[in-house]
């Protein structure tokens, strides 16, 4: 069974919005660049130490948007091959990167285009793919830059590619030399409330890197769309947050506050509360302990539930995609900003991401070709949900 943190370990925030999918819900788009450039039921959260259950009981607060039950409203997209990030354009129109060939495929009312990114087929030119490496997250930023996570052969990377028409082009690497391997890579890139673009980063199955300022392994970078570490980080260089084993969820409520999603080892998946500076404790710890150095999670899940993906975030709650754990999850945000009991949905197998479009719609994409699934003859699919 998952577990909550105790709200003690939570910065206390009032939420500024409470209605399931309002308007400024979820990630806000980027401002320019400032740098020009049924489920199991919860029990209290167990430590390794003091358990929070032996502390004085707190007043629970009142969760903003009770959902009952999540349906599939409409299939957007089926029968493509190991989709894995989503971005959307100004006007609508959803950017999809396919992991293993390294192609893109632009959704809008005219159906599915794929982009020609200059590579082999249209493909983005020298992606490895391996196990769970290749073509992972996107990002659209100011003036419609088009930023990709790309597994090479010597690292991951950053690349900004310059949108025109169905083709992608003038590419730039404004980030390298993260370190790669066939698991355990990130690859979520996603764009702050105050311009900056983060990157997701695995230990790449070396665990002491994550402990390591200095390593980009393991980590939540804060970079300028140039590629430079961006003002304010907390060590100076690209590190924003460290001690992740595999980080590839992220998102904003409308206050700012940060979540992520993290894979464990044997024990305990995560939902944090991101703060510069913070320290995960990767490979020290997995799940609770009762150390001040490290920040502890907000909820956990036995590996089996959940290893969570990606992330949508709302003023009411973050929806979690689960891979091995086949299902939905989705856990509240109360008004003084911990978090309710987490419910799971739905059983279309595995999923990678979840999203919120520019109507505030929920999507999922599934993740059933991905050599570790068990394809039905319409995946991978993205849906779009209607929760009530």
């Amino acid at each position: 069974m998952h577990r909550l943190g105790s709200p003690r370990h939570v910065r206390r925030a009032v939420l500024i919005a409470a209605v399931f999918f309002a308007a400024g819900c979820g990630s806000p788009a980027p401002n320019p660049d400032p740098a020009g450039g049924p489920a199991p039921e919860a029990t209290a959260m167990e430590s390794t130490g003091t358990s929070p259950a032996e502390e004085p009981a707190e007043p629970a607060a009142p969760i903003p948007e009770k959902i009952s039950d999540v349906t599939v409203a409409e299939t957007v997209a089926s029968s493509l091959e190991t989709p894995w990030g989503v971005a959307f354009l100004q006007g609508g129109s959803a950017l999809v990167t396919l992991r293993d060939s390294g192609k893109i495929l632009r959704i809008d009312d005219g159906g599915i285009t794929p982009l020609d990114a200059g590579g082999l087929d249209g493909a983005v030119p020298n992606v490895q793919h391996r196990t769970e490496d290749g073509l992972l997250g996107i990002a659209v930023g100011p003036k419609q830059g088009v930023f990709l996570y790309v597994t090479t052969d010597s690292d991951n990377r950053v690349i900004r590619f310059d949108l025109r028409g169905d083709a992608l082009m003038n590419p730039q690497v404004i980030l390298e030399g993260i370190p790669s391997a066939s698991h355990h890579d990130g690859g979520r890139l996603a764009f702050g409330p105050e311009g900056y673009l983060y990157v997701t980063t695995g230990d790449t199955r070396e665990p002491s890197t994550s402990q390591d300022t200095d390593s980009l392994a393991g980590k939540i970078l804060r970079i300028t769309t140039s590629g430079d570490p961006a003002p304010g980080n907390p060590f100076g260089n690209e590190v924003w947050s460290y001690g992740h084993r595999n980080v590839q969820g992220i998102g904003w409520t409308s206050d700012g506050r940060m979540y992520a999603s993290e894979f464990g080892n044997d024990d305990f998946d995560e939902l944090n509360l991101i703060e510069p500076g913070n320290n995960y404790g990767w490979p020290h710890v997995e799940g609770w302990v009762e150390e001040s150095e490290y920040t502890n999670p907000l909820v956990t899940w036995p590996t089996s539930e959940a290893s969570p993906s990606g992330i949508a975030v709302t003023d009411a709650g973050v929806w979690v995609a689960a891979l091995r754990g086949e299902r939905l999850w989705y856990v509240p945000l109360t008004n003084d900003g911990s978090v309710g009991e987490p419910r799971s949905y739905l059983d279309v197998g595995r999923l990678r991401d979840a999203v919120l479009t520019p109507d505030g719609d929920l999507w999922v994409v599934t993740s059933n070709t991905d050599g570790r699934g068990d394809p039905s003859e319409q995946d991978d699919r993205i849906l779009q949900l209607q929760p009530s």
